[in-house]
Order: C-alpha cells, then structure tokens, then sequence
C-alpha cells in the first residue's frame, strides 16, 4: 500500500509542467540557481544538438536553468570542442579535484560535477540521446520546483529497442527488468514503484545530492537510489515520465559487464547496510567468453566497485561553498 500510494502521488508526466515560463516564476520565487550537466565521453554525434537546444529553449527564450556544462572523462573525438563551440562549459574530471585522484566512470563525472558547478538543483541528462527534447529538462526539474518536499526526481520513458531493420517499441531497458527491478523487489521493494532505476536522467537539490556517496560505474543509478532513500525517506523522491527516449542500444556482452559491475556495488552497497553478510569476499573478475576458430577462450573483464565519499566531506568543497 505504501507503494502504491508513493505511485500515485510522486509519478508525474512532462506535459504538467510544460508552462515553463510558470517554472521559471517559481525559480525566481524561490532564489534558486538551476543547473545541468552532461556527463560525456565520446559523444560527438550528439552533443551539439543537446546543447542546441537546452541552451536555445531553456536558458535564451525560457530562463530556466543559468548553467549549462559538460563533465568529460577523457573523450578522444570532438565531443569538447564542439561543446565549447556551441556554448557549454567544458570540464575535465582529470583537472578537477585533483588531490581526490581521477578514475573513469559516469558516477565520477557526476560526484565531481557537484565540486564544480554552482546551481542549488542539478540536472544530469546523458549526452546520447537521439531524440532530444526541452522536456528532459524542464520535466525533472519541474517537481523539485512544485513541489518543496520532493529532493530528488529520476525520469522514466519507453525505450524502443533497434534489432535489424526494426524498431521494437518496448524492448529496451534489458538491464532494468532483468536485473534491477527484481533485486530492488528483493531488498528494498519500497523503491519498486521506480519504473526505470537504471536511467540515464535525474535531478536533485544539492542539499540532498552533496550528502550521499557515489560510485563511480554503472552502479551509480541504483546506490543513489537506494542511498536517497536510506537517508531522506521515500516521500522527499520522484520519477517523471519523458514519454519516449532513443539512444544507441548496447549489445548483449556489454550489458553483461554493465551488470556485472552494478552487482558489484549493489553487493557491497546491502552489506554496507546490514541487509545480509557475505561470507566469502566476491569476485572482481568476470570471464567472458570468446569464440576463436572451434576453440573458446576467457575474455577476462576485471572491476572493483570503487566508491566516492560524500561530497560535503570534501575539504576542497567544504571551502568552495564556504562550509
């Protein structure tokens, strides 16, 4: 019942805070500072027309959001040039807190993200999306801003699924439904009514975000999710539905590896918690297999879930924002 009525009351659709104008007035009222941030690596193909169209739609006709920024990992194609070209700031995780160390993930873009931009509300929307639209935006931000109590706001939208020549409308999402959704109903089904945990795109005020840890992989999604909940309760989170969102799928062994680093952190992240106890240390190696001629071999893929603090025990962070 209680997610149930969590369901019904903290599920929103884009369409209701279209009045973006409305959103901005709320902004203002509220003496807030919005930001978005892409998280990047090679993504050339499709950065320009993200920032074509927050900056044009959202921050030259519409106000809404006063910074607009890629977090970039170490992209070996044009995909900063051409965020500078068409207005964005650029930043490089390698540069920024350097005395912290640099690792390779999206959850390392978005932890040193809170370090560098300046917004109250940050928006994280990935930089590879085909069908790019103000909606990503303007509907994540849109319950932080109606709605006070809410703190932290992920989207949800159909996922069409390219095989061959066709597109399968409902198809995407294979990590969600065979992975996450039944371990978040195992271990934590308060946080069942999350109809994609695993997307790319969510908002959050500061005061929430620079408090809970982040890893620096796959598991990013899900030990946020489960950590919000854990420290600030299921009334203060959201999701919204974006209707549709198409990116570049990924093949089957990929996914593997995705999944085999997000068990890794869920792992350590329920022990964490106290939720069971293993008793043996779990393997940080996957073997894959690979087809050579009649013969297999191990593709070895190793990984150790490696995870940031919370930001707001960061001594540079503390000075930054004067703590």
């Amino acid at each position: 019942m209680k997610v149930q009525n969590w369901l019904k009351k903290n599920t929103f659709h884009h369409s209701q805070f279209m009045d973006v104008g409305k959103l901005v007035e709320l902004k203002k009222e509220q003496k807030v500072k919005i930001s978005l941030a892409l998280p990047t690596l090679n993504e050339e193909h499709t950065i320009v027309s993200e920032i074509l169209v927050f900056r044009s739609e959202l921050m030259e006709t519409y106000p809404l959001i006063d910074e607009l920024a890629i977090i970039d990992s170490g992209s070996t194609d044009r995909t900063c040039e051409f965020a500078a070209r068409y207005g964005a700031d650029v930043y490089k995780t390698r540069d920024c807190l350097e005395e912290e160390g640099t690792h390779t993930g999206k959850g390392e873009n978005l932890w040193k993200s809170l370090y560098l931009l300046k917004g109250d509300i940050i928006i994280w929307i990935d930089a590879d999306i085909k069908n790019v639209h103000p909606k990503f935006a303007y509907g994540l931000v849109g319950p932080l801003l109606t709605e006070r109590s809410i703190g932290y706001v992920k989207a949800f939208y159909e996922r069409p699924l390219a095989m061959g020549d066709k597109m399968h409308p409902t198809s995407g999402g294979r990590g969600t439904e065979l992975l996450v959704r039944p371990l978040i109903n195992m271990f934590f089904p308060d946080l069942a009514g999350f109809i994609q945990p695993l997307s790319g795109e969510y908002a959050g005020r500061r005061e929430i975000l620079e408090k809970v840890p982040f890893f620096i992989g796959y598991g990013v999604e899900t030990c946020l999710l489960i950590d919000i909940y854990e420290k600030f309760g299921l009334e203060a989170m959201a999701q919204v539905d974006l209707d549709r969102r198409v990116h570049r799928n990924q093949r089957i062994q990929a996914l593997s590896k995705m999944s085999f680093n997000i068990l890794q952190a869920f792992f350590r992240r329920v022990e964490a918690l106290n939720i069971f106890t293993l008793n043996e240390e779990i393997s940080r190696t996957m073997r894959l297999f690979k087809r050579l001629g009649t013969e297999y071999h191990f593709d070895i893929h190793g990984y150790e879930a490696v995870e940031r603090p919370p930001m707001i025990t960061i001594p540079a962070y503390r000075r930054k924002r004067k703590l």
